[in-house]
């Protein structure tokens, strides 16, 4: 029998009265912080909203959904009901197909489990059924642990580059996935009022206030229950992940290897630079005898005994190498005793000893299901991973996180969360980055400490901004995208439900070559732009504009005929554009060498966030607004830049560390940096 803690029965009750109040039809956003005990606040939520009844004794909800990937989670509900009612069978797992979904929907299950992949779905029959009333639970924070989830995330997106360091869709995550199918249901049929919506998570993206959250009096979106990382933090529920902070910095030299200097791209070059270095054995070995030693001679020991550590690295033929370099340097030392390694990544990985790759069950010796199993085992003490596992692990005995990846943001919270479960003997955690400042950890971690607001919301302007900006690619017609639109838009002369759908199917079939007629025109200008930089900026922006239209349509009641016209002709434009070709990718490992290597210990200690101050998200970058162009330069000077560069690391973060650390200091440096901003300005408008 578990208890609830009181943020656990808080939120439960208040979400409970209000839903009894209101009824059917509204959406809930409850942001609780990492590791403050979600399953358990699901499984009594929804038990109490399959049996929640209004003032006349009539049910609110038909039916309990609970959309989530976590398979721990059915066992837990199951518990929870049998404790209160002393009953099997209220809950039923959807683990089979969409046929399983749609009968346990259409039969009024009280409770129903399903993934997060079956989401599109769900919100697609409970729609077709206006007589009855859902509650959709959404566990937002647990989506790509397994990896399949969030391969089909990667798909909406069509992410061609499965190894690059810095993949710009790497911050699309489950919250997106299912506001973009919400944005897509609202679009096509309004919104239902017969559909409430609950979503938990511990880190909202700005986007996921606006269409989960309530406007609070000042007009911004705000979490209908709150309970913070701080406040988790002071009461014991969940260990502080950045008391104890060590950043590392890599100080190298490359000179070029090659007479000749040619023109190159400068993200594209810095990129293969940086994959040059993460993949040099030198760096490989300096690092890997880092970690084992440190792991051997402080961590070993902790929880009596029983720790673990995580090693997240940038890509899978990384964690694969760092895999075999581990195990090489522990049999080299006689550690096998002590020390077993185990990798996580998802699919399979083409390297050099492995031509037609090689997949984490075929390194490990173990299924990716039973990884999670073994590895709470005594004798496997560190897990070194590529994406997977950096969400929704739930494992208490990990004390240590070694970090080799960039990360930031949502990702760089979720990610050092893993650490800060609490376990009986657990008395403090540590972090090791290779990779990342502490400006960037601090500002990551900032907004969801306390209260988390947004600071500048997107607007219609915005919209009218972003379509200029497409428009003078000159890729498309405004007569196009009329012709277009008269086709589209079309209405369909049929009779009855069913022969409506049919005729619907039927009559787009002979319209579609009508539609491509007007899309292709668009695609032989696109094939035309010179240069794939030039090409993949129209493609984001295009991109951008799509998404924060649907998304404005959603949160603003505001019809705009011209620009629903170019919503339906750019989504199937987007469908039709050439994808970019993977030998696209610069390698540079014969034009540059390593002349020194040195990995140095910048600083330790606590990186201290600021109490007292909300957190804010700006709801401008994340629509994707604004975007540095690419720029070209000789290989010999994008060499000498990032030589440069790292040469003035560490007398920067000494600066850094005072503007955090001395509150009245950093509100000083603002106060200089804005007054020299200001009079840059004003020197160049003169």
């Amino acid at each position: 029998m578990i208890f609830p803690r009181f943020h656990q029965l808080d939120v439960v009750r208040k979400i409970t009265a209000d839903a009894k109040e209101t009824g059917s039809g509204k959406n809930y956003l409850v942001q609780h912080s990492a590791g403050s005990g979600k399953s358990n606040s699901i499984a009594w939520l929804a038990y109490r909203l399959s049996s929640l009844h209004n003032n006349e004794d009539e049910r609110i909800f038909d039916s309990v959904i609970v959309v989530t990937d976590r398979r721990v989670l059915d066992q837990q509900l199951q518990n929870t009901i049998y404790q209160f009612e002393h009953k099997t069978g209220v809950v039923q797992r959807i683990d089979k197909d969409s046929t399983q979904l749609a009968y346990a929907i259409n039969s009024g299950s009280h409770i129903v489990i399903t993934t997060l992949q079956k989401f599109p779905f769900v919100i697609d029959k409970v729609g077709d059924l206006p007589d009855r009333k859902y509650a959709v639970i959404i566990d937002e924070a647990h989506s790509s642990q397994g990896g399949e989830a969030h391969k089909k995330m990667k798909e909406v997106l069509s992410s061609n580059d499965n190894e690059t360091d810095n993949d710009e869709n790497d911050d699309y995550t489950a919250e997106d996935f299912i506001r973009e199918q919400i944005e897509k249901s609202v679009a096509a049929r309004g919104q239902q009022k017969n559909i409430s919506f609950f979503a938990f998570t511990a880190t909202p993206k700005y986007k996921t206030l606006a269409v989960f959250g309530y406007k609070g009096p000042d007009g911004k979106p705000k979490p209908f229950h709150l309970y913070s990382m701080r406040q988790a933090i002071e009461e014991g529920f969940i260990l502080d992940v950045l008391e104890n902070y060590t950043n590392y910095e890599l100080y190298f030299k490359l000179s070029k290897a090659i007479e000749d200097d040619p023109q190159l791209n400068k993200k594209k070059a810095a990129r293969a630079i940086g994959r040059f270095v993460n993949f040099h054995p030198h760096n490989l070995a300096q690092k890997t005898e880092i970690v084992i030693e440190h792991f051997r001679q402080v961590v070993a020991t902790k929880i009596g005994g029983r720790a673990k550590a995580m090693f997240v690295t940038s890509s899978r033929k990384l964690a694969k190498r760092y895999f075999e370099e581990f195990n090489k340097y522990i049999k080299e030392n006689d550690y096998t005793k002590y020390i077993k390694i185990l990798v996580a990544f998802s699919g399979s990985v083409i390297d050099d000893n492995y031509p037609d790759g090689v997949s984490e069950p075929q390194l490990t010796g173990y299924g990716e299901k039973e990884l999670p199993k073994v590895f709470n085992e005594n004798e496997y003490r560190i897990l070194i991973v590529a994406d997977k596992y950096q969400t929704g692990f739930d494992q208490p005995m990990l004390h240590t996180m070694y970090v080799d990846k960039k990360l930031s943001g949502v990702k760089a919270v979720q990610t050092l969360s893993r650490l800060n479960r609490t376990v009986p003997g657990k008395e403090d955690t540590f972090i090791l980055d290779f990779a990342n400042d502490r400006e960037t950890i601090f500002e990551s971690f900032q907004p969801y400490y306390e209260k988390t607001i947004v600071a500048e919301e997107p607007e219609i302007n915005h919209l009218f901004d972003l379509k200029l900006k497409l428009d003078e690619k000159q890729i498309f017609r405004q007569s196009e995208i009329d012709a277009f639109a008269n086709i589209y838009f079309r209405p369909v002369q049929t009779h009855g439900r069913a022969s409506q759908q049919v005729g619907c199917t039927s009559q787009f079939a002979k319209l579609q070559s009508q539609l491509y007629a007007y899309i292709d025109p668009a695609i032989d200008r696109f094939k035309s732009i010179e240069t794939e930089d030039e090409k993949d900026e129209f493609k984001k922006s295009l991109r951008t504009w799509t998404n924060l239209y649907s998304f404005l349509a959603q949160i603003m009641p505001f019809k705009e005929p011209e620009f629903e016209k170019f919503y339906a002709y750019a989504k199937l434009l987007q469908t039709k554009l050439p994808k970019k070709e993977l030998s696209d990718r610069l390698q540079l490992s014969d034009e540059i060498a390593m002349e020194y290597y040195r990995l140095q210990k910048i600083k330790e200690g606590s990186i201290d966030l600021i109490k007292g101050e909300d957190g804010e998200l700006d709801g401008l970058s994340e629509a994707g607004i604004k975007r540095a162009k690419d720029e070209k330069a000789l290989l010999s000077e994008i060499i000498d830049v990032l030589n440069e560069l790292i040469e003035r690391m560490d007398q920067n973060q000494d600066i850094f560390d005072k503007i955090i650390e001395n509150k009245s200091f950093g509100n000083l440096v603002k106060e200089l940096m804005l007054k020299k901003v200001y009079t840059k300005l004003n020197e160049n408008t003169r």
